[in-house]
């Protein structure tokens, strides 16, 4: 009986610690959670923010896509404005030398032109300079022809001769 004492004094001292009573509580605690379908609605309120977590992962991971599809239109746009840029450069420089090349032509022309109006202006002014001195030397000669015969030349036959000569002379002389 001694033995069977000491067993009912542990089981008396057991009843009696705080740790007991805890595990009590916490099992009465489950089993009250249980019945009220407590665990149910634990597990729901866990699905329902795995679900909730998971649609977010979803829509971020669209969200990526969608900014990996934005940047490579984005990169290609950049591409393809760099080579349309290229292409306006390259075409500006090709129109620059084009026109810079007629300007050239055009204005060796317009100096091959003013060139030759200017030469047949100092073609024209020698032959008008030479016409001029022609006719002065004529009209000299005539003069001085005039002058001599009159002065060896005496009366009336004399003068007849002396002016049909000089007519001749002069018309000669012009030509």
């Amino acid at each position: 009986m001694a033995g069977r004492k000491a067993d009912q004094g542990f089981e008396t001292d057991m009843l009696l610690t705080a740790e007991f009573w805890v595990a009590v509580a916490f099992v009465a605690f489950l089993v009250i959670v249980w019945r009220v379908g407590g665990f149910s609605m634990m597990t729901n309120g866990l699905d329902s923010r795995a679900k909730r977590v998971r649609h977010e992962l979803d829509e971020a991971r669209r969200l990526r896509e969608e900014a990996a599809a934005v940047l490579a239109d984005y990169k290609r746009r950049r591409t393809e404005a760099e080579r349309e840029a290229e292409a306006i450069v390259a075409g500006a420089r090709e129109d620059a030398e084009r026109i810079a090349a007629e300007g050239h032509a055009r204005l060796n022309d317009f100096v091959a032109r003013r060139t030759k109006a200017a030469e047949a202006k100092i073609a024209q002014a020698e032959a008008q300079a030479s016409a001029q001195v022609r006719a002065a030397a004529a009209d000299a000669a005539v003069k001085v022809s005039e002058t001599l015969l009159r002065e060896r030349l005496q009366g009336v036959a004399a003068q007849d001769l002396v002016r049909a000569s000089l007519g001749d002379v002069k018309s000669r002389l012009q030509a």
